[in-house]
């Protein structure tokens, strides 16, 4: 069952991009979101997410290999919009699975399921810890229904 809803919708009968409207950016948790593919390729985006092509490739190629991509000799920029974020850590639950960055009061997280890779960030005035619970749990839903 998703957290925002009562009743149960299945992956297959929601779109990517409702998933982004609704269970990311419709929680007011999340300001900025997107759904990409382990290739990179944008699955979904909220409206005015000016992430590139490339930055989404970047990103999920990160995300397919770490720990390792963030951190330490040889750690791939993690770049959004053009802002350059710092790696904060991976997630002690889930290691290999999300990560956070941080930029100033803007930071994001990164969640890698079966199939993709969201991404949720949060601004000025938002809770990182709000932001990092809806973005994970979508994650985990995800991951649960093969996804």
């Amino acid at each position: 069952m998703l957290f925002r809803s009562k009743q149960h919708i299945t992956a297959a009968a929601m779109s990517w991009q409702a998933y982004v409207d609704d269970q990311l950016i419709g929680t007011g948790m999340v300001n900025k979101a997107c759904i990409i593919g382990l290739n990179g390729a944008v699955w979904a985006q909220s409206a005015g997410f000016t992430i590139t092509p490339e930055e989404c490739v970047n990103l999920a190629t990160i995300a397919n290999g770490l720990p390792g991509t963030v951190s330490g000799e040889g750690a791939r920029p993690i770049l959004i919009a053009g802002v350059k974020y710092i790696f904060l850590g991976t997630s002690r639950e889930r290691e290999n699975d999300v990560f956070y960055i941080r930029q100033g009061s803007d930071g994001a997280v990164i969640a890698k399921t079966n199939q993709c890779v969201l991404v949720g960030m949060y601004g000025d005035g938002m809770q990182p810890g709000s932001c990092n619970m809806t973005v994970e749990k979508l994650a985990d839903y995800l991951r649960d229904n093969g996804y």
